[in-house]
This record gives C-alpha cells, sequence and structure tokens, in this order.
C-alpha cells in the first residue's frame, strides 16, 4: 500500500524542516511586497534569491539625499487600518521609530472664487456631514450650501444602488460638492475621478447607512459616530497612533533596510542590478533567465600599441550585451508592477491574457529642498490638494511641517513635495528635463502655498517617477484583480504580489504578500 506524504496536521517538525532545505524560490522585485514574500518563505527555511532590477531595494519605498537632508522620495507614511504594517514595524524592532504626523490639517487650492480654503473637518472623503459647517461653506459658497441641503429632503430613489462616488455625490448634495470637495480628496488619494471610484471600496458601510438614514450627508455622520463608538470602547493601547497614519522617523527607508538584514540574516541571497528575461517551466523546475553584468579580465599592456589594443577591447566588451544567467526554483513569486509581471507571466499563465489588465498611469513626485523663510508659518498647513483643471500639479506636502523628524533634519529650510499625474492624466513633468520639471514644482508650489519663490530659493531638488498601481477603490478593480489572481493561482508553483492584485498602500500590499507567501509554502511542503 502506498503511503501518502505526511499532512500539515501529522508531519514532523524535522520532516518539515528537511522538506523547506530542499525547496528554491525566486522573487522577482525587490519591493515591499516582494521582500515580504520572501521573508516567508525564508523563515521556514527554504533556501530564497530575490532579484531586483533597479540598483536598490524598495520600489515605491525610495530615500534620496537633498544637500545633506535625506527625506522619503517615494512612500512617506503608511495607513494605520489593520495593524499589519505596524505589527510588522514592531516585529523588526523599528517601534521606537514610529512618528506621527503634525496637527496642521491640509488646505484646498484652486476653489472658484475663494482661492484656497483649509480642507473642512468632520466628513468622509470630501463629504460633508453637515453643509451649514463654517468651513464647509467657505468652499462651496452658500449657493452649494442650499443644493446640499436638498439631500436631506429629497426622496431617497437611489439609495443603496449607486457604485459611482462622484454620480452619488453629485445627484444627492449637487456639483459643488463633488468638484470642490470630494474630487481634490480622490484625485489627491486615488489619482482618480470621483466618478471612477467605487462608494462600497472607498467608502465602506456608507450605501448602508445611506439606506438606513435616508440621506447622504446623514450617512456620513452616521459612520462618523460609529467609527467614534469603536474608538471609545477599544484600548487605550489601540487608541495611542490616534491618526490615520503613521511614519518612520529617518524615513520609510528604514523599514526596506531591515527587512533586507532580515533577509540575509534568513540565509536568502538578495540580488540588486538584476533584470529577469524571461519565466518558463523546464523538466518540472521554473528557468528563471537572468541578465548578469558581462566580467572581463583585460591584461595589462606591455606597449603603447597594446595599451591601444586593450582599450579597444574593453570598449567591445562594455557595448555588448549582459551576459544571462539561468536560475532553477522549485516556485517563483513575481512581485513587479503590472505591466512587467504580465509580460514575464505570458507563457508561464496563459490565461492571465484573457483577465483585463488595469490602466498604470506614470506619476512623478518632485521633491524641493527650499530656503524660505516665507514658509516657517506653514500657511497653508501640512499640505494641499487641488480641485482638478485649477492647478498643474495634484497635490503639494509640506514635509517640514508634517514631520518633526524631516523639519529637525532641514534647519532653517524647507522640504516640499509636488505631486503631478494621475489616472487617464499623464504627469506635465514626464517631458521635461530635470531642471525644467523642478522649475515648474516650484511655481506650482509657489501658487498653492500662496508664497512667492523665487528660483534662487530652490537649493536642492529630486525628481522620481513612479507606475501608479490602480486602486482597489475603483469601480471594476475588484473583479478584475480577481480573475488575474485566479487565472495565477490555477498554476502550480507561481504566486503574484504587489499593489497590482493587493490593492495600493502598504497596509493592503503587506497581508496580501503574506497570504500568498503562506499559499505558495503550503503548497510546496504538503502539496
Amino acid at each position: 500500500m502506498t503511503s501518502k506524504p505526511a499532512s500539515s496536521e501529522s508531519a514532523e517538525p524535522a520532516d518539515l524542516a528537511a522538506r523547506a532545505a530542499e525547496k528554491h524560490v525566486v522573487v522577482i522585485g525587490g519591493g515591499i511586497g516582494g521582500l515580504i514574500a520572501a521573508r516567508e518563505c525564508a523563515k521556514v527555511g527554504m533556501r530564497v534569491t530575490v532579484l531586483e532590477e533597479a540598483d536598490a531595494l524598495g520600489g515605491a519605498i525610495r530615500r534620496v539625499d537633498l544637500d545633506g537632508v535625506v527625506v522619503d522620495a517615494g512612500a512617506e507614511s503608511y495607513a494605520t487600518r489593520g495593524g499589519h504594517v505596524r505589527a510588522l514595524v514592531e516585529e523588526l524592532g523599528l517601534g521606537d521609530r514610529v512618528v506621527l504626523p503634525q496637527a496642521g490639517g491640509a488646505w484646498l487650492a484652486g476653489i472658484p472664487g475663494v482661492g484656497a480654503a483649509p480642507v473642512p473637518v468632520g466628513g468622509i472623503l470630501g463629504i460633508p456631514a453637515n453643509p451649514f459647517q463654517d468651513d464647509v461653506r467657505r468652499v462651496i459658497g452658500w449657493s452649494g450650501v442650499w443644493r446640499a441641503y436638498l439631500d436631506r429632503v429629497r426622496p431617497p430613489l437611489t439609495i443603496g444602488h449607486q457604485l459611482s462616488l462622484g454620480k452619488l455625490v453629485a445627484s444627492r448634495m449637487g456639483a459643488k460638492v463633488r468638484d470642490r470637495l470630494v474630487a481634490p480628496v480622490t484625485t489627491g488619494v486615488y489619482s482618480a475621478s470621483p466618478e471612477d471610484v467605487d462608494i462600497d471600496a472607498a467608502a465602506p458601510g456608507l450605501n448602508a447607512a445611506l439606506t438606513r438614514v435616508g440621506s447622504l450627508s446623514g450617512a456620513v455622520q452616521a459612520l462618523r459616530d460609529d467609527a467614534a463608538g469603536r474608538a471609545q470602547g477599544a484600548t487605550s493601547e489601540a487608541k495611542a497612533p490616534g491618526s490615520a497614519v503613521e511614519g518612520l522617523s529617518g524615513g520609510m527607508s528604514a523599514l526596506v533596510d531591515a527587512l533586507a538584514e532580515d533577509l540575509t540574516g534568513l540565509g536568502a541571497e538578495v540580488r540588486t542590478g538584476s533584470r529577469v528575461r524571461s519565466l518558463r517551466k523546464a523538466d518540472g523546475a521554473w528557468s528563471v533567465e537572468v541578465e548578469v553584468a558581462a566580467e572581463a579580465v583585460v591584461e595589462a599592456p606591455s606597449s603603447d600599441e597594446g595599451a591601444v589594443v586593450a582599450d579597444l577591447r574593453a570598449a567591445e566588451l562594455a557595448a555588448a550585451e549582459s551576459a544571462t544567467e539561468e536560475l532553477s526554483a522549485d516556485a517563483v513569486i513575481v512581485a513587479t508592477s503590472e505591466s512587467v509581471a504580465r509580460g514575464l507571466l505570458a507563457t508561464a499563465v496563459p490565461a492571465l491574457s484573457a483577465a483585463e489588465a488595469a490602466s498604470s498611469p506614470e506619476i512623478e513626485i518632485v521633491t524641493l529642498l527650499l530656503d524660505a523663510p516665507e514658509l516657517d508659518a506653514a500657511p497653508r498647513g501640512t499640505g494641499v490638494l487641488t480641485v482638478p483643471g485649477s492647478h498643474t500639479a495634484k497635490a503639494l506636502t509640506h514635509s517640514t511641517a508634517k514631520w518633526a523628524w524631516v523639519r529637525e533634519a532641514a534647519g532653517s529650510r524647507h522640504v516640499v513635495r509636488v505631486s503631478f499625474g494621475a489616472q487617464g492624466e499623464p504627469a506635465a513633468t514626464a517631458a521635461l528635463s530635470d531642471e525644467a520639471a523642478a522649475d515648474l514644482a516650484r511655481s506650482e508650489a509657489a501658487a498653492m502655498l500662496g508664497v512667492a519663490l523665487d528660483p534662487a530659493s530652490v537649493l536642492a531638488s529630486h525628481r522620481g517617477r513612479f507606475v501608479q498601481s490602480q486602486p482597489a477603490s475603483i469601480i471594476g478593480s475588484g473583479e478584475r484583480r480577481a480573475a488575474a489572481r485566479a487565472a495565477v493561482q490555477a498554476v502550480p508553483g507561481i504566486a503574484v504580489v504587489g499593489a497590482w492584485l493587493a490593492g495600493t498602500g502598504l497596509a493592503q500590499v503587506i497581508p496580501d504578500a503574506r497570504d500568498e507567501a503562506d499559499r505558495l509554502r503550503r503548497a510546496l511542503l504538503w502539496d
């Protein structure tokens, strides 16, 4: 009688450890999703190789040195929801570096007839609970207030049935609430128009509250009351953060450094500057073709003529294509952008081509170090969101006003980050030189902050380009992601992680990467 492999419940630890040691997992991509997945496999003793094409790990988490001031050039914070990121931070020994943003709030810029005003408090996704509130009235005016008030008396004909956030807000509270309050938030947070945002994904429970209460503003108030009640019932430890986001003193790259160090300690091999050219199944294993730098030894010349020959030979080698290396793996985790992942998996996961691809625009963030005493008083709080169409930039973060550690590092100088590009709208800086992009960012910053910023005030700048994965809150995104993931999971030995399947933000990427790595390693050890 043929014996079956031991199940997860009956297998001895020594047997599992021996099985794990025989498995080789290749992770393509060294962003947070890839590092988390690699760590989960390495923790159980699997041999892990991480291949990152860039010369540094981190993906959307990057650091930049601006005249001695080291700051985040990409993601600068993480959402506290779910507690997943904070738990990882604590696990990696970074708990003492957790910081909260400074008080001050954000502003709206480009308001017709108004200019700029603080973002009203007490709303959800910009939807006000009370349209007569002074800070709401300042943005939408009395005509907007009275139109929004009709929500309270209008028959609830569409309650519980509207999918589009923009359409619901416009029909219930009017165009001014949608365009001046909601659109700046969805554009700044999701890089998307309100019309494209799925209510149930972006604001879970809002449709249900709308049905229960009978008005959109009332539903917002009901959800806020519910949230306040839960907060009062939470433990003091859970309430401590008191903010929707947290950051790390010294920058989010500390998380990447800690993960890389942990991976090395677990025996994983982490390579940068390694571009994967192809992925295929060969002889029962996965074959990963990797570009490696061509290495050659040039003998020292014995004459002037020899020197010329050697120089020519070296030039030929430098111009030659990179050599390739074949890695054999029991499983592969693809942790790249959507377009790269689909290209690599075209043969391995043919069903993926039938799953609809999402648009993934490139956005740019220009970070400026400024000598601008006019910003000492933080005239526009910690940042600015713009009414779509009013400015070339979509948002600005005044980093030295938002984060105490950045202010301390910058001294008397200021750091601002200016964002360009959105879903369906290429970044205005895309075709510009770095110098021109920095100058446009300075001009936009001056307009959004309401101060004069002379070109000489720019002491240093950095321009970062990022692929913006489609947020989970976009209409149809859930179905697209589910179809793509089902296609991937149907192929043994393959997993895909990252924002294009998990949704944007570390709070979604990290638990998703853990779950996918766990699914893969269980299959390797027990199936």
